[in-house]
């Protein structure tokens, strides 16, 4: 009889093995939808806000988005109330830097990295900086000046989804004349010749960089090589650039986007210049706030230093060092010009408004007191004080942005895009933005990050 059992028990074994291998594969089901609704929508288009809006996500799409009594609700959907609140894309830096946390000192942060912080790889360092801006709503990002290995290698690592992040383009080293003192040594890619900036781009291309990042001392003949040789391999260019030659220069040589041209503390550029690269439509970032408004609200109140907020999202060991580097911070070489760039900003700013440049949004963040956090808001901010619509400023930040990225996927809050959407309380457009420095959910490729204030995953260590 227990032979017969234990017979019976091989063949049914056998049998329900067989039913496995040889049944049709089942029926995938389909992802299970997430709602956001009750909320004031903000699209990112060229559309005035939508008030008690719907938006319907499912797998890492958005499948609807209108107004709440237009779009039913699917049964068992996870549903997000958003009564009370805005929800609008997800913000885009179109300038960061994510080996730097907005230390007092630049050259000193890497100075406390070989010493006192060596248990912090630079890698170790994106990490945390991509899970600030994560947290803080910005969804992308391109990042333009690091070790090119560690940024490669992050973007990745994000995209897999091992690590929260926004979205990366990066840029590895600076493509320069000169060296930046005290900087990781990987940072700076010195060239001598056109030739070598040919050369040079086209290594950083084979390790996987998304743009290339022309910075200073370069020469005429050294942007007409770095663009040829980008635009070989089918990728932007994007020039640090103050000086008007070097702009011109840039100009000429077919540079992408022209970066920090609201911030050079001199006069405005050659009307005439500003017009045909208006003209053209190539992005301008102007990175106003990173010094000439940092500094004047940091001396009205200091207190910003002390954030409990920004406390939250720093290891203990760090948050002290920072707050040491602080110390005597209006005597740091960064803020040296400061009196010349407050002066020059607003004409220099109004001057790309008035002519109606195309305007993308980016912060220069992690530079001495401008944080991975806050630095994205205070640049827009800057724009609206300049006399941009908050609804433009908003396009700009998104749409824009997306643009500069060559990524239509995202920017927008519409059917068929990536699902990058983050809640803030409020209204932005009465509150000139301000209540972006407080973002309630976060959500990204259709994952939510934080929600009701409170992140969903653990600040890296």
């Amino acid at each position: 009889m227990r032979e017969t059992t234990t017979m019976a028990a091989r063949l049914t074994a056998l049998l329900l093995l067989a039913l496995a291998l040889f049944a049709p594969a089942a029926q995938a089901q389909p992802a299970k939808v997430t709602a956001l609704t009750g909320g004031m929508l903000i699209s990112g288009l060229s559309v005035p806000p939508l008030h008690h809006a719907t938006v319907l996500i499912q797998g890492e799409r958005i499948i609807a988005a209108g107004p709440a009594s237009e779009i039913p609700i699917p049964a068992g959907a996870t549903i997000i109330d958003t009564s009370g609140q805005t929800m609008m894309p997800g913000l885009i830096d179109a300038h960061a830097h994510l080996f730097m946390v907005g230390y007092g000192d630049e050259a000193a942060w890497f100075e406390w990295l070989r010493t006192d912080g060596k248990k912090y790889s630079i890698e170790k360092i994106m990490e945390l900086s991509a899970y600030q801006m994560l947290m803080s709503g910005i969804t992308s990002a391109i990042d333009l000046g690091g070790t090119p290995i560690e940024s490669v290698s992050l973007r990745k690592r994000i995209n897999a989804g091992e690590v929260p992040g926004p979205r990366l383009q990066v840029s590895g080293p600076l493509v320069t004349r000169r060296a930046f003192a005290g900087f990781p040594a990987e940072a700076s890619a010195v060239i001598t010749s056109p030739k070598e900036g040919a050369e040079t781009v086209d290594r950083l291309f084979k390790m996987g960089v998304d743009v290339i990042k022309a910075h200073a001392g370069l020469t005429r003949e050294d942007y007409f090589a770095i663009v040829k040789a980008a635009h070989a391999n089918k990728i932007k260019v994007h020039a640090h650039l103050y000086a008007e030659q070097d702009v011109r220069n840039a100009f000429d040589a077919g540079v992408d986007v022209f970066q920090h041209m609201g911030s050079g503390g001199g006069p405005t550029y050659d009307p005439e210049l500003v017009r045909a690269i208006a003209g053209t439509n190539r992005p301008v970032v102007l990175t106003a706030a990173h010094r000439s408004y940092v500094y004047p609200e940091t001396v009205a109140f200091p207190g910003r230093l002390e954030d409990p907020v920004l406390k939250s999202l720093f290891p203990a060991d760090i948050w002290d060092a920072m707050q040491k580097s602080f110390e005597h911070w209006p005597s740091d070489s960064y803020f040296a010009s400061i009196t010349r760039q407050a002066r020059f900003r607003s004409p220099l700013v109004k001057q790309w408004i008035e002519l109606n440049a195309m305007m993308g949004v980016g912060t220069d963040s992690g530079t001495p007191m401008n944080f991975n956090t806050d630095g994205l808001i205070r640049e827009m901010k800057a724009l609206v004080d300049e006399g941009l619509p908050v609804l433009e400023v908003i396009a700009d930040t998104t749409r824009v942005n997306a643009r500069i990225m060559d990524n239509p996927q995202t920017g927008a809050i519409e059917p068929g895009k990536l699902a990058d959407i983050i809640v803030v309380p409020g209204d932005p457009v009465y509150h000139r933005l301000s209540n972006l420095m407080f973002v309630n959910t976060v959500i990204k490729n259709g994952v939510i990050y934080k929600q009701d204030g409170k992140p969903l995953i653990a600040m890296p260590q």
